[in-house]
């Protein structure tokens, strides 16, 4: 088995590991309160949203970029460059947008392979060469192959369900037989959600460091994606995003609005510096 094979089998591990240390967190909360009809009811109401979410994720997601069709005869080269790596992964074509920014970045978004999205900024088909917009891409058509819409929606899911939750037991309580205390239920409904949020934020990271390892083994060249990283975290730096929407974050290849410090904790996006070590480290087994 291959480095980059065991390291793709590793990351899938880990994203198993977190959802279900969501789905266990959710059990115990349910466990504590003592169990609720309207527990389950603001869990059906949470799963309803969030597969709604999920279903449409590629049209929310477009329109709040304000992402624009792009066809082959405005962008040949970049419909050249899909086209041959999908070719190699076996995939569909995926539709083809443009997010008029100036800042580099990129997302992908869709449901699965056969209705799926990539989006590159303006900013993004300027700034990088042709090698790293192809890294760029094929990171982006990872994360399509991946599926991680469907994982990302499912981690939404449970961890919506444990923020209800946790609100409901502040507004109505838990059984009378409840071990919990007053004290016990405010620390539930502070640091439940806090905790889903945490391992949610986790997943997310984790997602990037697998679309990454994917997608320069599509590329076949870890360097051009590292390259195109490090470009992109200082044009992120330089040129503000205009227009964008907190939720639509985690989408993108590199955080389009700023934090760091303690912030770092709730980032959707790994640190470059990691994420290029990383794809450095690859380029013996690829090579």
């Amino acid at each position: 088995m291959t480095t980059t094979r065991r390291s793709t089998l590793a990351a899938g591990l880990r994203t198993t590991i977190l959802l279900a240390s969501l789905t266990g967190l959710l059990v115990v909360i349910g466990a504590l309160i003592g169990g609720s009809s309207t527990a389950l009811l603001f869990l059906g109401i949470a799963a309803v949203i969030n597969l709604g979410a999920y279903w449409f994720s590629d049209r929310i997601a477009l329109r709040m970029a304000r992402a624009q069709p792009v066809s082959e005869q405005e962008a040949p080269r970049i419909y050249q460059m899909v086209r041959e790596l999908t070719t190699r992964a076996e995939m569909p074509m995926p539709r083809l947008y443009l997010i008029p920014q100036d800042q580099p970045n990129a997302f992908a978004t869709g449901r699965s392979p056969k209705n799926s999205a990539v989006a590159l900024t303006a900013g993004i088909t300027r700034l990088l060469s042709e090698d790293e917009l192809r890294g760029v891409i094929a990171h982006e058509l990872a994360h399509i192959r991946n599926r991680d819409t469907l994982i990302q929606s499912v981690a939404a899911t449970i961890g919506g369900a444990i923020t209800y939750i946790a609100y409901m037991l502040f507004w109505f309580g838990g059984d009378s037989d409840s071990p919990l205390s007053a004290i016990g239920a405010i620390a539930m409904v502070v640091l439940a959600p806090i905790a889903a949020s945490i391992i949610q934020l986790a997943i997310s990271r984790q997602r990037e460091y697998s679309a990454d390892a994917t997608g320069a083994q599509l590329s076949g060249n870890p360097e051009s994606l590292a390259s195109a990283l490090l470009r992109l975290e200082q044009g992120v730096k330089e040129i503000p995003m205009e227009h964008v929407n907190q939720a639509s974050e985690p989408l993108y290849i590199v955080k389009p609005l700023a934090g760091g410090g303690l912030a770092s904790l709730f980032s959707t996006h790994p640190p470059i510096e990691e994420r290029v070590r990383r794809l450095r480290q690859m380029r013996p087994a690829l090579g």
